[in-house]
């Protein structure tokens, strides 16, 4: 009985984070079965993981972050995403967000442009058994090798919606990214309504992601 507390030692902090992700307006049930299942102190270097379910991004090295529980929350349930559903995710990070789309039964194809974090992500996810594609590459221009996909989530702030996702996307599926400059960014929720790369766009809350870094993003010499 010891040694399982001890193991789950973050189950109450979970359960408290799940109560104010619903408080907040998350209701898609797969979102918060997800998110209660996939243990996020993992994903976290050692000297953080007691705020691991705090409402807070987290450094996770090389200056990115891990986003906070809320808005991998929001991302993930305005995906509409089902069940053996295509994702692209453009930013793997620390590999939480891929794991939380993969407990929801997607298939997850996730790049990244920065090797150790790439590695140190596909070592926590596959000692997880999470199973899932990815590679390191520019996330901006895509995927097109798997595409056309039913839903694209970007984990970085784009300076605009880069055209290469609207076309890897397929028609009704949607991209959900945020869009502005590199301090200031709002939620966009873009939809595919037909061939011709024609979208509806809604714009959500204001958000504060890392630079979206590639060639349809910010360049790395971009100044602030």
């Amino acid at each position: 009985m010891i040694k399982t507390k001890l193991l789950d030692k973050y189950a109450d902090a979970r359960a408290e984070m799940i109560l104010l992700l619903k408080e907040r307006g998350i209701a898609d049930e797969s979102v918060l079965k997800a998110m209660s299942e996939v243990e996020r102190h993992l994903f976290i270097p050692l000297p953080l993981r007691n705020h691991a379910y705090d409402d807070a991004a987290l450094p996770i090295g090389e200056g990115q972050t891990i986003s906070q529980p809320y808005t991998v929350a929001i991302m993930t349930e305005e995906l509409h995403v089902k069940e053996l559903d295509k994702v692209l995710e453009i930013g793997t990070g620390s590999g939480y967000q891929t794991a939380i789309l993969a407990a929801m039964g997607i298939r997850v194809f996730t790049i990244e442009r920065l090797p150790g974090l790439l590695k140190t992500a596909k070592q926590v996810l596959e000692s997880l058994n999470v199973r899932f594609v990815s590679k390191m590459s520019d996330g901006t221009i895509g995927w097109r090798e798997f595409s056309p996909f039913d839903g694209i989530l970007v984990t970085a702030g784009a300076p605009e919606i880069p055209k290469p996702l609207i076309e890897q996307l397929k028609v009704g599926g949607k991209l959900v990214i945020p869009v502005g400059s590199q301090d200031f960014q709002q939620m966009k929720i873009v939809t595919k309504v037909d061939e011709n790369n024609r979208c509806e766009i809604i714009d959500k809350a204001d958000f504060k992601f890392v630079p979206l870094i590639g060639k349809e993003g910010w360049h790395e010499d971009d100044s602030r």
